[in-house]
């Protein structure tokens, strides 16, 4: 295991304008290339866009998605990754021959797909098949695994990626800045974001408060730091339907320390480099070794009814 240099990304997507979007990917999968980056991360649905699909029919989901490996995204995608030297991973809705829909994300190469994964955990539109299964692949030598936005909420999903052998885990979301019974949650102004040139400090406190970027403090960092692993956590920034989202995508070592971040109001990357030492070095590692699931393989396995609210919607 060489070390391997990751790009996270963020930029602001538009709704079901897949062209504009793949666009987007490409110039900003050039630009990690340049930057020397071997692999680039965007956000959830990030090929389509995200929250517009709350409005749309199972008819409307059906014409969006796309079959994986063979619908035109994957092979842009792969076409863009050929073109950059790049791997890219990227988000996108997915149908199947039975028409069941999905929310789907992928890991692709210049030779085309390299991994699927099924979001375990979607809510933004009631047509959509939840995922069954976990997703480990390798990646220049590393293990990785991906889980979805909600997906992270559930920590048991993030452990059990990790025990299957991920050293790296993607974690693409479309989130923050909206309303939660935690304190200080909340939508943003959009208005903010068209003003942000005249007055970035207003559009930043919002961005960095509690709406935004001290909200995702509280947890992301635990689950790099708890698991011993990378964490590459890719999120929109601009508006996204009619919701003002914040960015701040940006990667953290087994230590939980953010170890690159995206900060400009608008399109950016930011790229890291991660070093095998830190998996072993790391005290989520050491904990690891340390577990007795003898005492709570029974409890943690019990029966139980998924009941998933997201307060927003």
């Amino acid at each position: 295991m060489l070390p391997l240099k990751i790009a996270t990304a963020q930029f602001e997507h538009r709704s079901g304008d897949k062209t504009y979007n793949l666009q987007i990917i490409r110039q900003l999968a050039l630009q990690a290339a340049q930057a020397g980056a071997q692999v680039i991360a965007f956000h959830e649905c990030s090929v389509t866009g995200y929250t517009f699909a709350r409005h749309l029919s199972k008819e409307q989901m059906l014409e969006l998605a796309e079959f994986i490996p063979d619908g035109p995204s994957i092979q842009a995608l792969t076409t863009i990754a050929a073109e950059t030297g790049i791997t890219i991973l990227a988000g996108l809705f997915e149908k199947d021959v039975s028409g069941g829909l999905y929310k789907a994300y992928v890991c692709v190469d210049k030779n085309g797909l390299v991994a699927k994964y099924r979001k375990l955990h979607p809510f933004i539109n009631p047509h959509l098949t939840p995922g069954d299964q976990y997703v480990v692949f390798d990646l220049f030598g590393w293990k990785c695994g991906i889980l979805i936005c909600y997906d992270n909420n559930i920590v048991e999903n993030v452990r059990a990626t990790t025990l299957l052998g991920a050293d790296i885990i993607f974690m693409p979301h479309v989130t923050m800045c909206t309303p939660s019974t935690r304190p200080g949650a909340g939508f943003v102004d959009p208005q903010l974001w068209y003003n942000r040139v005249a007055d970035p400090t207003s559009l930043r406190l919002e961005f960095e408060g509690m709406k935004g970027r001290s909200w995702l403090m509280k947890w992301l960092p635990a689950r790099a730091y708890d698991n011993g692993i990378y964490v590459v956590f890719s999120n929109p920034i601009g508006m996204d339907d009619d919701q003002l989202k914040n960015g701040c995508s940006m990667i953290l070592d087994p230590f939980g320390d953010v170890i690159a971040e995206c900060r400009a109001l608008d399109n950016d990357i930011s790229i890291a480099t991660c070093t095998v030492e830190k998996l072993q070095q790391s005290g989520g590692y050491r904990y690891r070794q340390a577990r007795r699931p003898e005492l709570y393989a029974a409890i943690i396995g019990q029966a139980h009814t998924a009941e998933q609210k997201v307060v927003w919607m």
